[in-house]
């Protein structure tokens, strides 16, 4: 029986709005700092937020492919169980690097390791059925 991913999809939609609500707090920052674009430096706090969005934007690219392979050569409830975690983790990552960037450590390995499991597994399995059943 085939999954129908639809877990999977809805983490990879909630990966995204998270990633919305930090691009919204860049605008926050630009009004509280007097930084309007095009602008990226000269005040600690919207430099905090523009590196919490491209930090994120370089995990997505990651961890978003690294998702769905898993979905798909192993199981749909974990896979979205894990982009949970991820999600999690990249909160508390913004939240603690906008405050202060020596607190961002704790959400960065929340997130690292979920993305690894994803990553990892997804290749094992996909190399596994490669050796197993072939081309």
């Amino acid at each position: 029986m085939q999954q129908s991913h639809a877990l999977v999809a809805i983490v990879t939609l909630l990966s995204l709005l998270v990633y919305v609500w930090m691009i919204f707090r860049i605008g926050g920052a630009r009004r509280r700092t007097g930084i309007d674009a095009p602008a990226m430096t000269g005040d600690p706090e919207l430099e905090r937020h523009l590196r919490v969005q491209a930090n994120t934007v370089e995990w997505l690219v990651i961890y978003l492919p690294s998702l769905w392979l898993f979905a798909i050569y192993w199981n749909d409830l974990f896979a979205a169980g894990a982009g949970a975690v991820w999600i999690i983790g990249r909160i508390l990552y913004a939240l603690g690097y906008a405050a202060d960037a020596k607190k961002r450590e704790l959400g960065f390995v929340i997130q690292m390791l979920a993305t690894a499991v994803l990553l990892f597994g997804a290749l094992g399995k996909a190399i596994y059925v490669y050796a197993v059943v072939g081309a």
